[in-house]
């Protein structure tokens, strides 16, 4: 099943390219409204919105994949992101990363299949004294060696 099966969720898209069309910045602002009703930008939904600002897919793609705000494929509940930043990276966030890659069976990049979790490998996040340092969602963990994490992960596994 297509997301462009879920017609009230099109409807909202073929306003929002409506109020779009023509003006400038048009595919950032429909590529953000899309995101926000289907959660992500898959490429039929890029295609759409190619078709209805009368844009290349290229442009589409091209916009949706270089900022990091827009997901290609569904995201899960909880975002972690692992800091591979210098600081981190010199004390053990590849080792952090790894035990998550185990723990939940997915790579950068992926999503578990029940949704629960995506992982991201990211640059600074700005909290270098803490290092090496996750962050779910909105939670930040710091200090951590890889024994840390399936504690951390059953928290919100129980959510």
């Amino acid at each position: 099943m297509s997301v462009l099966d879920h017609k009230d969720k099109l409807q909202k898209l073929d306003e929002v390219i409506a109020a779009n069309k023509g003006t400038r910045g048009a595919v950032m602002r429909t590529l953000q409204s899309a995101q926000d009703i289907f959660e992500h930008v898959p490429k039929d939904v890029q295609m759409y919105i190619a078709k209805g600002l009368d844009v290349t897919l290229s442009e589409v793609y091209g916009v949706a994949t270089f900022y990091s705000q827009f997901a290609l494929e569904p995201r899960g509940e909880y975002i972690i992101g692992v800091c591979m930043g210098t600081a981190c990276y010199v004390k053990g966030s590849a080792l952090i990363l790894e035990r998550i890659e185990n723990e939940l069976d997915v790579l950068p990049g992926q999503t578990t299949p029940d949704l629960k979790f995506t992982l991201k490998d990211t640059r600074c996040l700005g909290a270098c004294g803490l290092a090496p340092v996750i962050m779910i969602n909105e939670d930040v963990y710091g200090r951590l060696v890889p024994d840390d994490i399936p504690g951390i992960l059953a928290k919100y596994k129980a959510m």
